[in-house]
């Protein structure tokens, strides 16, 4: 398999502790953001995924875009532990756990909304990063009151091991602790993060330890 990465992707981290999770290893192919003007946009990297987003799976003939459904993938089709729970109900809560992350709170906060926002809107540094910390603060809010109040949120997210759900949790920590996001008024997530930071699978996975970080 090879991994198109960038050791700053939210995405990107997410795939990573899968495959640590999973026992797999993957070649890397390092795909930097913002060197000239976005390594994304060029053409070999066009021509498997036009979206210009990482990461990418490549599995054989497979080529694979979007976390969610790369780590879904991984779960499918190799062994080891798995990354949704055996039944229904718990498979649909902890693809809405991973969605509420994935699909609501990144999205609006990611490098090219935030570029965007700076280089076409004309909106200041100081007025992004709040712009960052209220759509964080918005969803992480939403996200505690889910994980405390369900008899199904264990040692993690669901249950008393990781799932798909902790691999989207743990790199949306990463960046609002960048951003100096108060996460104070989020008791179970902060101690679900250090659950998950403390495996050797999430710590591998960590951005500063990636061969591309500067």
């Amino acid at each position: 398999m090879k991994l198109h990465t960038y050791y700053r992707s939210s995405a990107s981290y997410r795939v990573r502790i899968a495959l640590n999770l999973k026992g797999l290893a993957a070649e890397e192919s390092y795909v930097h953001l913002s060197k000239n003007g976005g390594e994304q946009f060029a053409p070999a990297f066009d021509a498997i995924n036009p979206q210009h987003l990482l990461p990418v799976l490549e599995d054989g003939a497979v080529v694979l875009t979007q976390s969610l459904a790369i780590i879904e993938y991984l779960d499918e089709t190799r062994p080891g532990q798995a990354l949704l729970p055996p039944d229904a109900a718990g498979r649909a809560r902890v693809r809405a756990l991973s969605q509420a992350i994935a699909c609501d709170i990144h999205p609006i906060n990611n490098l090219r909304v935030l570029k965007y926002l700076g280089a076409e809107l004309g909106v200041s540094d100081q007025q992004k990063n709040a712009w960052y910390r209220h759509w964080v603060g918005l969803g992480l809010a939403a996200l505690e009151r889910q994980l405390a109040s369900s008899p199904d949120t264990g040692l993690f997210c669901h249950g008393d091991q990781p799932t798909m759900a902790d691999c989207c949790l743990v790199p949306q920590l990463y960046n609002a602790r960048r951003f100096d996001c108060d996460l104070s008024a989020f008791p179970t997530i902060a101690n679900i993060g250090i659950r998950c930071e403390a495996l050797d699978a999430f710590a591998r996975a960590r951005p500063d330890l990636q061969p591309d970080a500067e």
